[in-house]
């Protein structure tokens, strides 16, 4: 049986990562090489796509970490968990829920959905 708590810490840990080496080694960590990421606002296939999503997401938001909000929760291959990002102390600027698919203890795949953006 997966742990969902590991699956999740280590899917957050891969996102807050700044070192690309390092990145890589959680992306690894965190997914399968063939996984595949959609949300409503990007997609990336397999760790370089990924790995260009989360750059792009840092370069946005400088200084800001994501953070899991509750517990996840899941079964069979499927994990679901919210999380959060902004500034560390301060209230949340974005806030998303999203749901996995397993494989060996690694995301394979991962569809996201925005709770809270901020207004435009």
């Amino acid at each position: 049986m997966t742990d969902l708590e590991t699956v999740a810490h280590n899917y957050i840990a891969a996102w807050n990562e700044a070192d690309a080496e390092a990145r890589q080694a959680s992306l690894e960590t965190a997914f399968t090489g063939d996984v595949s990421y959609r949300d409503p606002i990007m997609q990336g296939n397999g760790y370089d796509g990924l790995a260009a999503l989360i750059e792009g997401v840092q370069q946005q938001f400088p200084g800001f970490r994501f953070s899991l909000k509750g517990k996840p929760d899941g079964f069979a291959d499927n994990i679901r968990f919210s999380w959060m990002l902004g500034s560390e102390g301060t209230e949340s600027v974005i806030e998303g829920t999203d749901i996995g698919t397993i494989e060996n203890g690694r995301l394979k795949s991962v569809t996201g959905f925005l709770d809270k953006v901020p207004a435009q």
